[in-house]
C-alpha cells in the first residue's frame, strides 16, 4: 500500500535570482572598449576599400589586428581611431587594409598547379610568357612561380612575373626574397643550390633568393577591387585563395577584370576552396582548380 508522503516541514531554498544581460560594449578581458558598432563600422570600411567581407565570426580576430593599430595611433578607442581614418585620406588607410588582410602561404603550396604550370610552359618552350601573381603574399608562391619556370625553360627561357598584393607590408618581404632557413625546409636540395644563397657571419639561418631568379619579377601593390594597371595582357594568372574574402558581386568584378587582362586561351589558376561555375562566360573549368580564358 502506498503512503500518502507527508510535506517536509523544513523551510524551502530561495530559487536563485538569474543574471541579467543587456546589449552594450563587449569589454571583459580587453584593453579597449569594443562594441558591435565598432564591428560594423569596420567591416564596412574594408569592404569599401577592398572588398573584403568579414562574417560575424571574425569579432576576436577583427579586435586584435585592429587593436594594434590604436596603439600605434595612440588613439584610446575604435570610435576615435575611426573617425580620424575617414576623416583623412592618408597612409594610415594602407596600414588599416594591411592589418585585416589574411596571409598565409608556402613554397608550392597545392602542388598540382605546378605540375600543370611546368606542362603549360613545356609546350612552348621558346614562348615569351608573361604570368601575373595576384596574391604574392610574402612571396613563396611567386618565387615558386619562377623556380618552376626556370627549371622548365631553362637558361634561354623567356618569362616575366609580374607580382602584386594589396598589402604592401607583405610585398615588401616578397621583393627582399629573404627567408629563414626553416621557411624553405621543404625545398629539396637541388632546388636551395640553384636558386638560393646562404647567409653568413650575422645573416647566418637566413635563405635570399639569387639575383639570376630574381631577375624575372615585378613586385607592384594591387588592388583588385580597381580597375587593374596593367596595358598587356597575361598568358597565365595565379589568383589563389583571394576570393573566398569576397562576395558573389565583388568576386565577379573582380573576374571581369582578370578575364580583360588575359590572353584568349590563357590559363587561371585559383585556390583549393573557390568555384566559379557561375562564370562560365568568362572561364571554363581544365582541370582540378584550373580554368581557361574564354
Amino acid at each position: 500500500m502506498l503512503q500518502q508522503t507527508r510535506p517536509s516541514s523544513r523551510p524551502t531554498a530561495p530559487t536563485p535570482e538569474l543574471p541579467t544581460f543587456e546589449d552594450g560594449p563587449l569589454t571583459q578581458g580587453r584593453e579597449f572598449v569594443w562594441s558591435d558598432a565598432d564591428f560594423s563600422r569596420i567591416k564596412a570600411l574594408i569592404y569599401k576599400k577592398a572588398g573584403i567581407s568579414l562574417h560575424d565570426g571574425k569579432h576576436a580576430m577583427v579586435y586584435s589586428r585592429v587593436s594594434r593599430r590604436l596603439r600605434e595611433t595612440g588613439h584610446t578607442s575604435f570610435k576615435s581611431y575611426l573617425d580620424s581614418l575617414e576623416q583623412h585620406d592618408g597612409p594610415e588607410w594602407q596600414e588599416f587594409i594591411n592589418a585585416l588582410t589574411t596571409n598565409l602561404t608556402s613554397f608550392f603550396r597545392e602542388q598540382h598547379h605546378f605540375s600543370v604550370l611546368e606542362e603549360l610552359l613545356g609546350a612552348q618552350r621558346s614562348h615569351a610568357w608573361r604570368i601575373w601573381c595576384a596574391a604574392a603574399s610574402t612571396g613563396e608562391e611567386p618565387y615558386s612561380i619562377a623556380m618552376t619556370a626556370a627549371e622548365t625553360l631553362g637558361a634561354s627561357g623567356s618569362f616575366q612575373i609580374v607580382n602584386s598584393d594589396i598589402d604592401t607590408k607583405v610585398l615588401a618581404t616578397a621583393a627582399r626574397g629573404v627567408y629563414k632557413a626553416d621557411g624553405v625546409k621543404g625545398l629539396s636540395h637541388e632546388r636551395l643550390q640553384r636558386h638560393f644563397m646562404r647567409g653568413k657571419g650575422t645573416n647566418a639561418g637566413l635563405m635570399r633568393v639569387k639575383p639570376d631568379l630574381q631577375k624575372h619579377m615585378e613586385f607592384m601593390t594591387v588592388n583588385l577591387i580597381h580597375e587593374l594597371p596593367f596595358r598587356e595582357q597575361f598568358d597565365i594568372v595565379f589568383c589563389r585563395n583571394v576570393m573566398i574574402y569576397f562576395d558573389a558581386a565583388t568576386q565577379r568584378q573582380v573576374l571581369e577584370r582578370i578575364h580583360r587582362v588575359m590572353k584568349p586561351g590563357g590559363t587561371l589558376f585559383v585556390g583549393h576552396a573557390e568555384n566559379f561555375s557561375d562564370a562560365r562566360s568568362l572561364f571554363v573549368l581544365r582541370g582540378k582548380t584550373v580554368y581557361e580564358r574564354i
